[in-house]
């Protein structure tokens, strides 16, 4: 779908969607429950792709999950407690990074499966898991199209890097307090996103799970615990809000509801870098810990009239649905920023104002929603390709946008250039 956005600021009021990170979190907790007990009941979900991706591969695994409105049901099944089966699994992941990284520890509990995603998601690195797989006598066969897993998980020590993603972690950490025996987790390079690992062990704790956690470089799991039915109510995306945050910092005038000012969320240091980009000269802001704010923060950085930007710390964002570095520079490039991409951030001189232009999503939810507010500062219209992509994460962003005062309509070329 091709969107024309016509330059607007926006005005009104908005509740952020439920925070997908926290979502994929309970719901595993959920379905970790001991079998026979009552069911969990998680309140406040959205089912955005990457959500409905996490609840089907876990009703692959035999989980009982039932899902009414905006709430879920869910106890585990028989299928999570047996081996024989797992040959026969079929793990569909669609583009969900979490998803496929969550659930691999997860099917391991009882024999492993094959797992299957969309767009460039089998060629994001899982390079972690295998090292550790193959001392563990966990066989791995991956191509484009598939991963089969083969073996059962057993307890002991796991040495992880931190410096691809910390859902490696959070999977492990999530699965081992289930096996009969203590497992150590450690780091070998310092752990980036640290608060998406907060936000894990706090779900666990919320279901009865304890990980003694030291400074984020080794995590002590005792075995033999039982995750205990618990009912939960997911908290707004601060991930979500900081397109709405943001374009409040230029110059919109939205009221912006339901977050936890107290919470795990790395992202809400949004706020923190909107208050950075008022200081003098050139700032560096360190994304390792918050790598989804890199977008819109970039295009903050971008009207900063007359002073630089860099943003570090940033590498991992070439594994994401887009190499988002390459795309968030082509985005803001191309509406007019004077921008450069650096081989782990970007650099950017700030301008008075941005001109509009035709750019692509480059399949990447977070790359549309920037563009979607860059709109409302440009002097003329953003035309964007590939809009529908937002429902991997937001599936009703353009309505919002729309209640906010946002011009947009299907561009008349939308058939002829898709």
């Amino acid at each position: 779908m091709t969107l024309k956005i016509e330059p607007c600021r926006l005005r009104g009021a908005v509740t952020p969607p439920p925070s997908k990170s926290a979502a994929h979190r309970a719901i595993i907790c959920a379905s970790l429950c001991a079998q026979g007990q009552a069911p969990s009941r998680i309140e406040n979900i959205s089912l955005s792709e990457d959500i409905s991706a996490t609840i089907d591969a876990l009703g692959a695994l035999g989980a009982d999950i039932a899902v009414s409105g905006s709430s879920a049901a869910i106890k585990r099944g028989a299928a999570l407690e047996h081996a024989e089966a797992a040959s026969a699994r079929r793990l569909f992941c669609r583009e969900s990074g979490s998803t496929l990284r969550f659930m691999i520890p997860a099917a391991l509990l009882s024999g492993g499966g094959s797992f299957f995603g969309e767009g460039r998601l089998m060629q994001r690195p899982l390079t972690p898991y295998f090292e550790v797989f193959g001392q563990k006598g966990i066989a791995c066969i991956q191509d484009d199209e598939k991963l089969v897993l083969e073996g059962m998980l057993t307890p002991g020590a796991f040495s992880l890097r931190g410096d691809v993603s910390s859902q490696f972690v959070s999977g492990l950490l999530m699965v081992l307090p289930l096996l009969g025996e203590d497992s150590v987790v450690e780091m070998t390079s310092p752990l980036q996103s640290k608060p998406y690992v907060a936000m894990t062990l706090s779900e666990m704790e919320a279901f009865g799970v304890r990980i003694r956690n030291e400074s984020f470089k080794w995590f002590y799991i005792p075995g033999g615990q039982r995750y205990i039915p618990a009912d939960r109510v997911i908290e707004a995306d601060y991930s979500q809000a900081a397109f709405f945050i943001a374009a409040n910092a230029l110059g919109s005038d939205i009221a912006i509801s339901g977050l936890n000012v107290g919470t795990l969320q790395g992202d809400r240091m949004i706020e923190t870098i909107i208050r950075r980009m008022e200081e003098p000269g050139s700032i560096e802001i360190d994304a390792s810990d918050i790598p989804d704010l890199v977008p819109i923060t970039a295009l903050l950085a971008s009207l900063r009239h007359g002073r630089e930007t860099v943003i570090c710390g940033a590498a991992r964002l070439r594994i994401k649905e887009s190499d988002r570095l390459k795309s968030t520079c082509a985005v803001l490039s191309e509406l007019g920023a004077t921008i450069e991409e650096m081989p782990e951030g970007l650099r950017i001189n700030g301008r008075k104002s941005l001109e509009g232009g035709t750019v692509h999503a480059y399949n990447d939810h977070r790359i549309a929603m920037m563009a979607a507010i860059a709109s409302t500062v440009c002097s003329a219209p953003v035309e964007l390709f590939g809009a529908e992509c937002v429902a991997k994460s937001y599936p009703d962003f353009w309505e919002v946008f729309s209640s906010l005062g946002g011009i947009c309509g299907i561009s008349k070329d939308n058939n002829a250039k898709n």
